[in-house]
């Protein structure tokens, strides 16, 4: 795993817990400070806002807000000028059940630089500006065609999604009687060029609203000559026709034919973060129905193969959400660990059921992130660890049917 995956998913994860966070009112701050912005007119900015919230009419409002801004300030202390991509700071009273609040400041320094200054006060923390940064932009043209049909789509990060779909009405090689071949065969080509006109008009219209400092390239798949005829004929527009990466032999034009494609293209598109994930998923199926049985999936029998050192490669889902708790008895010495899930942000209750022994309560201890410690085994055990999107569908099957947690092995254990 390189340090960039790790930071994303941890960014990910920190950005699930600010929008789980909500106030009583509006009384939760959101500030972004850009490189660019002084901190002394921050704090400035601040000071006057302190002042504006001693008009809000609810007491228990105007406290918290003057409470989480000198927060904020006393933290702003700390810092010379802004980090080299800004800095987004969180505080505000968070509402923990009932009518109690426990207030709370979170300091992120995000991924990408921030642009510009704003300051937010509301019910929940604003994460637009933040959210915006985990979008891979990337974008591909996809067109798959022959002589029946022809579909258009958009390979943007790691999502394929289907744009058009038309029909042709090339007549089939046979002829009808009473036509000569000749004749027969002038009609035929001019129903392909105006297919593949009608081909290049739907992807201009959608290829030339991308965004240029997003759109990569054009793949175009489908069999011979097809797709040789379609782009030989120059029919894209002149600043699309420069954009085509390459051809790509493939079977279907449908909708599947774009999924298609992009495995087709895979050497081509092999820098993208959705290629490497796909044919990692592919090597850990051709492994799991292989009788050489070097693959492992579920949380017991991956964490068995981490602690013997035989895994390859650990698999996690980006959305996997499991806690590792440790319960102890608070009258008998009876302990345990269990796993359980969570949604983001949220902690399990320090009291989980009963002791099987005295039935007196079992306290939670201790709890680690499962995801944080199955890497920490894996760094210990020199394992390679992928995180893997659900953004396709091996990425989906790998979170519901496999439980976020799967393994290539080194060699077979049995377990």
């Amino acid at each position: 795993m390189t340090e960039e995956a790790r930071h994303k998913y941890e960014f990910k994860r920190q950005l699930e817990e600010l929008k789980s966070k909500q106030g009583q009112g509006t009384e939760l701050i959101s500030l972004y400070i850009p490189h660019d912005k002084r901190i002394s007119d921050v704090v400035a900015y601040l000071r006057d806002e302190h002042g504006s919230a001693a008009n809000i009419k609810s007491k228990s409002t105007r406290t918290n807000v003057q409470s989480a801004l000198e927060s904020i300030m006393s933290r702003l202390k700390y810092y010379k000028e802004p980090p080299e991509n800004g800095m987004a700071l969180f505080c505000g009273a968070i509402s923990i059940g009932g009518d109690r609040t426990s207030m709370e400041a979170i300091t992120i320094v995000p991924p990408q630089p921030l642009t510009s200054f704003s300051y937010r006060c509301g019910s929940n923390f604003e994460t637009d500006k933040l959210d915006d940064m985990l979008v891979d932009r990337k974008t591909f043209g996809l067109i798959v065609v022959d002589r029946r049909e022809a579909t258009i789509g958009l390979l943007k990060g790691k999502k394929v999604t289907p744009m058009r779909h038309l029909n042709s009405t090339v007549p089939g090689k046979q002829r009808k009687g009473g036509q000569s071949s000749h004749r027969f065969q002038q009609l035929r080509l001019i129903a392909i060029s105006d297919f593949n006109n009608r081909i290049a008009s739907a992807a201009n219209d959608i290829f030339l609203n991308v965004d240029r400092n997003d759109f990569q390239g054009i793949l175009i798949g489908g069999p011979t000559p097809s797709k040789e005829e379609f782009v030989k004929g120059e029919f894209l527009h002149h600043e699309l026709q420069p954009k085509i990466l390459g051809l790509f032999d493939i079977a279907y034009t449908d909708e599947s034919g774009l999924n298609e494609l992009m495995d087709a293209a895979s050497d081509t598109l092999s820098q993208l973060d959705v290629v490497k994930e796909k044919k990692l998923m592919e090597r850990f199926m051709k492994e799991l129905v292989s009788d050489n049985g070097l693959a492992a999936y579920g949380e017991d029998s991956v964490r068995h193969n981490l602690n013997m050192g035989s895994v390859d490669v650990l698999l996690l889902s980006e959305d996997l959400r499991r806690s590792r708790i440790t319960l102890k008895c608070q009258n008998c010495e009876y302990a345990s660990t269990t796993t359980v899930k969570h949604r983001a942000g949220e902690k399990a209750t320090l009291e989980f059921g009963k002791c099987p022994k005295c039935q007196s309560t079992l306290n939670i201890t201790e709890q680690v992130d499962v995801v944080d410690e199955l890497s920490l085994i894996a760094e210990q055990m020199n394992t390679e660890v992928e995180f893997i999107s659900t953004e396709f569908e091996e990425g989906e099957q790998l979170l519901n049917a496999f439980g976020g947690i799967a393994a290539i092995l080194r060699y077979r254990t049995g377990v």
